[in-house]
């Protein structure tokens, strides 16, 4: 049965991964000798949506060819050029807001107001993570919050969510995790935990493809998520009563066979 719930950050709760996209873009585009479209930066990210700062760099770098050009640590100076672009984005509240996902908030708030424990668990840097949680003014939403310095490993490795489980003192069976992109996923369902995943125009076609979470519990129209919501929640209410109940079968046939074998 569902006792906790852990939410990603990034495409989950708002539209970072397309405001983090534009930060890439201006980065390649500035640091590229050659004239790079827009649009290939853009798919070159989708690729690896998801995924640490130092691996969406080191893709990037890698797809570019900005390792020539940039030299030793090309990774880092391509994502510390990006940095200063996306902290221009994250200094403006008022677009942070504008590119909140209304629908997950929503469900976010609601899990909090029904009792879940609830955790945050995000590749995202802590700087980051604080500056946006205060703009959403959702901060108080969160018994814990876990950001990429809090783990060794990125997603879709699962030692967040196995660090936020551990953290909320839950079983994996008993947390339900709100993502958005396959590699979160992956990192979830790698985890043990439960899933739901809400699609977004950039990881829509990803969800499609992925094999690790059943269709049913992927949302492409938001207006249906508080139904699949509801109806992950009945079903592990009713695996719990069905585990429960098999467990009574089994102490009265054992009750019933040690009395039948002391009558012997």
């Amino acid at each position: 049965m569902i006792h906790a719930m852990i939410f990603d950050l990034d495409g989950t709760l708002l539209d970072t991964e397309w405001l983090k996209c534009i930060s890439y873009t201006r980065a390649v585009q500035q640091l590229s000798p050659r004239p790079v479209l827009n649009e290939d930066v853009q798919h070159a990210f989708v690729e690896v949506l998801g995924r640490s700062r130092e691996q969406v760099a080191t893709s990037l770098v890698e797809r570019f060819g900005l390792k020539t050009q940039l030299g030793k640590d090309a990774w880092k100076q391509l994502a510390d050029v990006r940095l200063r672009f996306y902290d221009e984005i994250l200094a403006d509240h008022d677009l942070l807001r504008e590119s909140e996902w209304p629908h997950n908030i929503e469900l976010l708030h609601r899990a909090k107001r029904a009792g879940y424990k609830i955790a945050l668990a995000t590749m995202s840097y802590r700087d980051q993570v604080d500056r946006i949680l205060k703009a959403l003014n959702v901060q108080d939403q969160f018994n814990i919050v876990l950001a990429r310095e809090d783990v060794e490993r990125g997603k879709p490795d699962p030692e967040i969510y196995l660090l936020a489980v551990r953290r909320l003192e839950q079983h994996p069976s008993d947390c339900l995790v709100i993502e958005d992109s396959p590699i979160g996923v992956q990192a979830a369902v790698h985890a043990g935990t439960h899933c739901i995943a809400v699609a977004t125009p950039l990881t829509r076609a990803g969800l499609v493809a992925q094999k690790w979470l059943a269709q049913e519990w992927i949302v492409y129209d938001p207006a249906k998520l508080p139904e699949i919501f509801e109806r992950m929640i009945e079903q592990q209410k009713m695996t719990a009563v069905r585990v429960r109940f098999s467990f009574h079968l089994a102490s009265i046939r054992y009750k019933r066979r040690s009395e039948w074998d002391k009558s012997l």
